[in-house]
């Protein structure tokens, strides 16, 4: 597996139409190359809210779950379909995503405040390093990420840190994860991820 870690940003000339690629089995580095410009091109629909755009990309067996942190759980963490998706900025709903750490307390948001909190929170096309099928980030948490989607394919974005202080204790990543059906590479995961207690 071809591991690449401290790429900066995003380019967007890799982006394209790489939806509809159909990569060659046997190449792993175009598989990645595939994968890194979908993960780029879908962190701008997410970054400018382009929730129509991000629906076309999400699996339309499977949809996209949104976990908070980066143990993924299979059990509360929400899934939405891409119709739902397309109804998110409208909808005012205040779902439950999941617990917070430290206190176990439920994550009640809105999708907007989730978004802000879960999704957004950083500016991860600027993010500091990008590795693919590498997690930067890590912490006390369980990163199961291989066990939920063992046919998927991610891309992580990471900050290792903002303030000198914390010693990298505010480190914070974002993690996409696709799987292929059809030739085709669907979101099937936003995972967000910090540190945890």
């Amino acid at each position: 597996m071809n591991q690449q870690n401290g790429t900066t940003g995003a380019n967007s000339s890799t982006v394209g139409n790489v939806l509809n690629t159909d990569p060659d089995e046997g190449s792993r580095a175009n598989t990645e190359s595939i994968i890194r410009g979908r993960a780029a091109e879908i962190l701008a629909f997410i970054k400018a809210k382009d929730m129509e755009s991000l629906a076309q990309a999400v699996h339309p067996d499977k949809g996209v779950r949104f976990s908070p942190y980066g143990y993924v759980n299979k059990e509360k963490d929400l899934v939405f379909t891409a119709d739902k998706v397309r109804q998110l900025p409208s909808d005012n709903t205040v779902y439950v995503w999941g617990s917070y750490d430290g206190s176990g307390e439920p994550i009640r948001l809105s999708f907007a405040d989730y978004y802000n909190k879960f999704v957004y929170d950083k500016d991860f096309l600027n993010a500091k390093e990008v590795g693919y099928n590498q997690v930067l980030g890590k912490g006390n948490s369980l990163i199961n990420i291989a066990d939920v989607y063992p046919e998927a394919k991610f891309v992580e974005y990471h900050f290792p840190g903002f303030d000198p202080q914390y010693n990298g204790m505010d480190w914070v990543s974002l993690r996409l994860a696709f799987e292929q059906k059809s030739s085709k590479w669907y979101l099937v995961g936003v995972i967000h991820d910090q540190w945890t207690i």
